[in-house]
């Protein structure tokens, strides 16, 4: 099961959202993404994880912040692909011009499907936390 990646059409929208129905909204994209990727039957993992999301996008920046674009993708995957986001131990967040230039030596199939759709998109990939005997 892990690594698990899956990506979601952008852009996102931030946890500060004013709109609230805006962001139960997108949570549930997100979520509906994830489940399409997720092995049928299988339970959430229970173990220490890192979650790397990258938001691809139009402009030059992007005016979101990354904890606000963290957090509802964190909380759209609790309890389906793991039990908690406490078990979230390592994070990674960035936000990338659609329009730069990229070497793309080993890309994995779910973000060259993410290149194919020509438009801004939201890139996830769960995996296991990196060892934590050596300090950072």
């Amino acid at each position: 099961m892990l690594p698990f990646e899956f990506i979601v059409e952008g852009p996102p929208v931030s946890q500060q959202a004013r709109r609230r129905a805006l962001l139960r909204a997108w949570r549930d994209a997100v979520r509906a993404a994830a489940r399409a990727r997720w092995p049928p039957g299988s339970a959430p993992v229970t173990v220490p994880l890192q979650i790397i999301v990258v938001f691809y996008h139009e402009a030059v920046s992007s005016r979101i912040d990354n904890d606000n674009l963290l957090k509802p993708v964190q909380d759209a995957l609790e309890g389906l692909v793991y039990s908690d986001d406490m078990l979230i131990t390592d994070t990674r967040v960035r936000k990338t011009s659609l329009n730069g230039s990229f070497r793309l030596r080993g890309l994995s199939r779910v973000l060259a499907e993410g290149f194919g759709w020509d438009k801004e998109f939201l890139y996830v990939r769960v995996e296991n936390a990196p060892s934590h005997e050596e300090l950072l």
